[in-house]
């Protein structure tokens, strides 16, 4: 069995370098968080490989002139070199165009151990929130998957339909 405070603590570090990759807009290094094989979903879209990866990230973050992230410290349940974890994450962006954005969602998250070091396997986005930080923006039905650790299924896409649309 895997130590849980030796996990959590490389997966901490693996989210605080997320955190540097994001602002300095590295797409590379962004896609060498995740396992060779890792998948990321957000926005309705869903990667697979590191390549996919790197291609998406690029573009999103192209759309934006800086974005700082914080996450929350993330429910862990570990097991033998693998974890799932839940991460609240916000986001501060100015984007290209000189709008912001502030966002709030959840990150559902497969972490493996890699001779890398620890990887996202699979990092699933809900959307709760995105608009002004005065909470006026639009909020997300995303489905509520109850106390931790309830999960999307592997399977499932992301939404993004807004609270009280049909």
């Amino acid at each position: 069995m895997t130590d849980f405070v030796t996990a959590e603590t490389a997966i901490r570090q693996l989210h605080a370098r997320c955190i540097d990759i994001v602002w300095r807009k590295d797409a590379k290094a962004f896609a060498e968080c995740f396992a060779e094989d890792g998948e990321w979903k957000i926005a309705g879209q869903h990667m697979r490989g590191r390549a996919e990866i790197e291609a998406l990230f690029a573009k999103l973050l192209g759309l934006c002139e800086h974005v700082m992230t914080s996450v929350s410290s993330p429910i862990l349940e570990v097991g033998d070199g693998s974890a799932i974890g839940r991460t609240y994450v916000t986001e501060d962006a100015k984007l290209a165009n000189g709008a912001t954005a502030h966002t709030i969602g959840v990150y559902h998250e497969k972490f493996v151990e890699t001779a890398e070091g620890w990887k996202f396997a699979s990092r699933h986005w809900s959307l709760k929130y995105r608009g002004p930080a005065d909470f006026t923006g639009d909020f997300y039905d995303t489905p509520d998957y109850g106390p931790f650790p309830g999960r999307p299924a592997d399977d499932e896409p992301t939404t993004t339909k807004k609270a009280g649309s049909v």
